[in-house]
């Protein structure tokens, strides 16, 4: 199977593109040459193939082919809204929620977070997450890759949300009664840190028009919770 490319920028067949340093370096270690194939996608949609034309020191050429609108996407769109694990724990909750389908990830600081980040500190965790999340797209076959959006304060992003529409709104808590089951539409689940959220967390959420859901007797770690939900719909999709 031809290795997976992602390239932030538009692509048309019958065109030879310049890769960008990143996609250049990964030819290049995989020690490619003039004629072999690849595959590319720029989130948009689809994939094309492409065969390496030319190996510089520093830049790789590529010809890009036809477009294939293959779409390996969930059937649902799914936002997780994470209190933040810590340690290395949202790189791999990042990782395999993409390989999984979310479309998008807000991360959260709550009471009980480990995980504090604010200023420059979150904007280079911000950056590395959204490449751990390309990297899961280019080796799981995704064709859209999910937005990570600027990390929050909990009781912010609940006050910003717009008035409850057509998305529904999930809550992730083992205090919860009413069981996760098979839902239609647009997905938000929110999901606390280690220690889970606190019980006026909670109450905000439901304010904002979250409904406690629960995943089973057993208490899930903060970074198995949402990866549960997301195969759990996967699996129903099919």
């Amino acid at each position: 199977m031809p290795a997976r490319l992602y390239i932030d920028a538009p692509l048309h067949a019958n065109t030879v593109v310049t890769l960008p340093p990143g996609a250049s370096r990964h030819v290049q270690v995989l020690r490619l040459q003039p004629g072999d194939e690849i595959t590319l996608f720029n989130g948009q949609g689809g994939e094309w193939l492409a065969s390496v034309t030319q190996m510089g020191r520093s830049e790789v050429q590529v010809q890009v082919g036809a477009h294939d609108p293959v779409d390996r996407e969930l059937t649902q769109r799914v936002t997780l809204a994470i209190g933040m694990p810590a340690n290395e724990r949202m790189d791999a909750l990042v990782e395999k929620a993409t390989e999984l389908g979310v479309a998008a990830i807000q991360p959260l600081l709550t009471e009980r977070s480990v995980l504090r980040l604010s200023g420059e500190r979150a904007e280079r965790r911000l950056a590395h997450w959204q490449g751990v999340a390309v990297a899961a797209c280019e080796q799981s076959g995704r064709t859209r890759v999910p937005a990570l959006a600027p990390v929050r304060a909990l009781a912010e992003w609940l006050h910003d949300l717009p008035a409850a529409g057509a998305e529904q709104r999930c809550l992730l808590s083992p205090r919860a009664v009413q069981a996760l089951s098979h839902a239609a539409g647009a997905l938000v689940f929110l999901s606390g840190p280690e220690g889970g959220l606190s019980d006026s967390e909670e109450a905000l959420a439901i304010k904002a028009g979250f409904v406690a859901l629960s995943l089973g007797p057993r208490v899930l770690r903060a970074d198995t919770a949402p990866l549960a939900v997301l195969a759990h719909l996967a699996l129903s999709s099919r």
